[in-house]
């Protein structure tokens, strides 16, 4: 159960702050909170990390399916223990569902973390890039 609550948790708190960022930026505006380090800047984005891939929705949309159908078919499987486990599964769900909604909705995944050194990113891709972090964590310390 904490996988699924992490997941939805994840998902909503994305779209709440795309929500926000969407209904106070124009798209192309860009705030800087730090200048010339941390900026907001609201972009969409057709494709997946650094734009490869553009408007390949199906492909991400098809991705996110076989996700969801992976964690169904293997969710008895997943051990509890470490905890961080379950919720490093529940963090890359959310994050692939939280621009899976995106991708329906607009076409694109809005985007608006802009760090200038690196490609603009969400709350769903930090959610992702933690959950496989801790994921290949696991498989480092418990692999045979």
């Amino acid at each position: 159960m904490n996988t699924i609550l992490t997941a939805a948790a994840v998902a909503v708190l994305d779209q709440l702050v795309k929500w926000f960022v969407q209904g106070h930026m124009e798209l192309g505006e860009s705030i800087p909170l730090i200048p010339h380090v941390f900026h907001l800047t609201y972009i969409i984005n057709p494709g997946a990390a650094f734009g490869i891939l553009e408007y390949q929705h199906a492909f991400f949309l098809a991705i996110v399916v076989l996700l969801f159908g992976a964690y169904i078919w293997m969710r008895k499987r997943i051990p509890k223990k470490p905890v961080y486990f379950p919720t490093a599964i529940g963090l890359l769900l959310g994050g692939a569902l939280g621009n899976a909604v995106d991708r329906v909705r607009i076409a694109g995944v809005v985007d608006f973390f802009d760090f200038r050194v690196w490609p603009i990113f969400n709350v769903a891709d930090i959610a992702i890039c933690v959950g496989m972090a801790l994921i290949l964590f696991y498989f480092w310390r418990h692999g045979d």
